[in-house]
């Protein structure tokens, strides 16, 4: 049986996808590992950095072709590192030995096997992990969870599993489709990047499988219902399951509000998350700048705003008439906005 795994990053996140390949190495080491990149690297980077810890390493240029300077220029990095994903699973899809897929955010890591969702696989065509699984009963938690899934999605995308049958292939194609024109951080529209889109999921797709293991997608946003502790042999349990994979989100001031928020006196939250910061230290690697994103400046190095990307989105003119929008030769976009600041107010 074939089971290949991927995680989409710019190389800012590179030092979380690879704490990420080695724990699903360590737990895995029969799945073939991809990295689907939404970037090009720095001058310098040594590419035997990715090709050392994933199996096959993917470019989103590979995916987009002569549409990816416009349409990356149309987002920020976390919604095209998002966006891709539907293009990436419908590529490795493709490949003839695949016989199932799971996808994981970068800044996630497995502690245990998966075979229980492997096996489950042979029954469903789709698995998705719900932002929480059981129901909170204090006010400030039902605000922070529940009412916060509402607003983001009862699903969260930092993770999928999927069969590779028909069923899954149309399930890949609309997500393919929605990604490509609607994955955008617009909750004014009820849009945030894939997550709001697979509510729809089991409404759309046959054979959908909701997973509620409490040792899944362990994170902030439930651990007010998840205790962690180690069992006698030293694995970490999550309500007395084995921990599967944990999402270490907003590393940093953000996540650790939440987690201290909601992990009280679990000192094993503590602990995971103490390990994680140093894992994370240990992958980062000097070749690449802090904040690198090769799509997140123009050609000559000025930051793109965000609101210069929404214009350039909103307008089919500018499109048309910049059809690499960032670049600074000639008659370009850079130099149309300086003209016209008052547009980016």
């Amino acid at each position: 049986m074939a089971v290949h795994a991927y995680t989409s990053f710019s190389l800012s996140y590179y030092n979380r996808a690879r704490v990420w390949a080695e724990s699903t190495r360590r737990a895995h080491p029969e799945w073939v590992l991809w990295a689907v990149l939404t970037d090009r690297a720095p001058e310098g980077f040594d590419p035997a950095a990715l090709t050392d810890v994933f199996d096959r390493v993917l470019m989103s240029d590979d995916l987009l072709g002569d549409t990816a300077e416009a349409w990356l220029f149309c987002h920020d990095v976390i919604e095209a590192c998002t966006a891709v994903k539907g293009a990436a699973l419908e590529h490795i899809l493709d490949q003839p030995e695949v016989e199932k897929v799971f996808y994981f955010d970068p800044d996630t890591a497995i502690f245990n096997r998966h075979d229980p969702m492997v096996d489950a696989l042979d029954h469903a065509s789709i698995l998705l992990t719900p932002h929480q699984v059981t129901p909170d009963t204090n006010r400030i938690a039902i605000i922070d969870n529940e009412i916060t899934s509402l607003h983001y999605g009862t699903f969260n995308l930092g993770f999928l599993a999927v069969r590779n049958d028909a069923e899954t292939r149309r399930f890949a194609r609309w997500w393919t489709e929605r990604l490509t024109d609607w994955c955008h951080d617009r909750l004014d529209i009820g849009v945030f990047v894939d997550q709001k889109w697979c509510n729809l999921v089991p409404c759309f797709f046959d054979d959908v499988k909701i997973w509620r293991d409490p040792g899944y997608n362990v994170a902030s946003w439930n651990l007010s219902q998840r205790t962690l502790a180690f069992d006698d042999t030293g694995e970490l349990t999550v309500n007395g399951q084995p921990l599967r994979f944990f999402h270490f989100t907003k590393l940093g001031p953000i996540g650790d509000v939440m987690t201290q928020r909601y992990a009280a006196g679990n000192t094993e939250v503590y602990e995971i998350w103490s390990w994680y910061r140093m894992q994370v230290e240990a992958a980062t690697r000097t070749d690449i700048p802090p904040g690198w994103w090769y799509y997140g400046v123009f050609e000559n190095g000025t930051r793109i705003p965000k609101a210069a990307r929404e214009l350039y989105r909103n307008r089919a003119d500018l499109r048309t008439a910049f059809p690499n929008p960032r670049n600074c030769d000639g008659k370009n976009y850079c130099a149309w906005l300086l003209e016209n600041t008052e547009l980016l107010a």
